[in-house]
């Protein structure tokens, strides 16, 4: 098992998008790469915090691997509009691809170098490393599929 933690705006439609790829075991929706160890929804919407709203993927890399999830990311989301996607705007909405390790760094930065390619250079989406990950409140969990 594997994870993965990517921001690609809104976390409601990427999650239940990545929830139906075969391999993906879990999904959950948190936020990623801000100053403190917890934060909440309030907190992250007044852009203050630098958090990201982000999906985190329990992955088996035998099915899946971690490059064919970034091709998907790059799929599902205009990786070329900085802290907006869609309707929405903010720094929390930024496109942006959380790694583990070095592995997944490099891969990343392959993946992020070939979609600046396809896009000529228009590509905004960032790589850090995983800081101060914590999950969303359960009323973000699986929302869509609440609804």
């Amino acid at each position: 098992m594997e994870i993965a933690i990517l921001g690609l705006g809104c976390f409601w439609g990427p999650e239940i998008k990545f929830s139906k790829l075969d391999g993906v075991i879990k999904t959950e929706v948190g936020y990623c790469g801000g100053n403190n160890a917890e934060t909440n929804y309030k907190e992250v919407c007044t852009g203050t915090t630098n958090h990201a709203e982000v999906v985190k993927l329990d992955f088996d890399p035998k099915v899946i691997s971690y490059e064919k999830i970034l091709e998907y990311f790059f799929e599902i989301h205009d990786p070329t509009t900085l802290n907006s996607q869609g309707p929405d705007f903010g720094t929390q909405y930024r496109s942006e691809i959380f790694y583990l390790n070095d592995q997944q760094k490099i891969t990343a930065e392959k993946m992020i170098e070939k979609e600046n390619v396809k896009l000529l250079g228009k590509v905004v989406t960032k790589t850090s490393l995983v800081k101060n990950y914590c999950p969303a409140e359960e009323y973000h969990q699986r929302y869509l599929e609440k609804r």
